[in-house]
């Protein structure tokens, strides 16, 4: 379930784009580290570095074994056929809908005294797992 389209541009613009994200992290991650309250540069710059590896996992299995890489690696590196990229859009539909509210819902739990810290990750592991449930569900009915 794969196109025939060259690895060579998507490697090409996969270097590109994690070259940028790394020097995006450490900048970002060094702004932080700087103003930023107790250890969230660190948190940041952790929690970066194991989002970069994870996408080189997924880079390293689409171009080695394109053939046992599931739906997710093929439609995040942009390998996979008009299914794979459907079910991506589809599922980013979904999260796009969902998060106007819950995003809403988060505000108005700061207006009303919550901590923000909470609030602000209870809102990022929400959307992570609306994305992941929804793609999941997708893939499955399609």
């Amino acid at each position: 379930m794969s196109t025939d389209r060259p690895l060579g541009a998507h490697r090409v613009a996969a270097t590109v784009i994690y070259l940028a994200a790394v020097a995006l992290i450490v900048v970002v991650g060094l702004l932080v580290q700087e103003h930023g309250p107790g250890n969230m540069g660190r948190g940041m710059v952790q929690g970066a570095g194991v989002g970069l590896v994870g996408g080189l996992f997924v880079l390293w299995r689409v171009t080695r074994r394109p053939a046992s890489a599931t739906t997710f690696e093929r439609s995040w590196t942009q390998t996979g056929d008009e299914r794979d990229d459907a079910v991506l859009t589809r599922a980013l539909a979904v999260l796009g809908l969902v998060t106007f509210p819950v995003t809403a819902a988060a505000t108005i739990a700061v207006a009303l005294g919550s901590p923000v810290e909470m609030v602000l990750a209870l809102l990022l592991m929400t959307q992570f797992a609306v994305g992941a449930v929804a793609f999941a569900v997708i893939n499955r009915r399609s």
